[in-house]
């Protein structure tokens, strides 16, 4: 009999491991944002975020930097939501007719309220404080 010193790893036993790990790997790839600090806006409070005639009634604004998206459902209503899709974490691409969209994917959200409307994302889009002040928009 030999002691565990002498056991050899065999090629099945190497490739099932490899395997396992390669299974291990896709499935954290596969993980959404858990909300850590770095899928969140990346924003301090008092910085001009935009000019509030950059978001269109409707419509909205993605700034990928601050990984915040503005919105303005109906005219002089300003929202922020952060602008990591729930779903894997990867960007919103585009806000229009009161949807945040998520091309990647097909995710949708509320342009008022960041709450899923559709697709695989599993929650809403977090809100974002926002202050505005004359014709800025600021990170509040």
């Amino acid at each position: 009999m030999r002691s565990l010193a002498e056991v050899r790893a065999n090629r099945r036993i190497v490739f099932s491991g490899l395997g396992a790990l390669g299974v291990a790997t896709a499935l954290g790839g596969c993980a959404g944002s858990g909300g850590g600090s770095s899928s969140g806006p990346a924003v301090d409070a008092g910085t001009e975020l935009a000019a509030t005639s950059e978001v269109p009634v409707g419509g909205g604004l993605i700034l990928a930097d601050e990984k915040v998206v503005l919105t303005q459902p109906s005219a002089g209503t300003f929202e922020a939501f952060t602008a990591v899709c729930t779903h894997q974490g990867l960007l919103v691409t585009s806000v229009e007719d009161g949807t945040i969209h998520c091309a990647n994917h097909g995710s949708s959200y509320s342009a008022s309220t960041g709450e899923v409307e559709g697709g695989p994302a599993p929650s809403a889009l977090a809100k974002v404080d926002i202050t505005v002040e004359g014709d800025r928009i600021l990170a509040a």
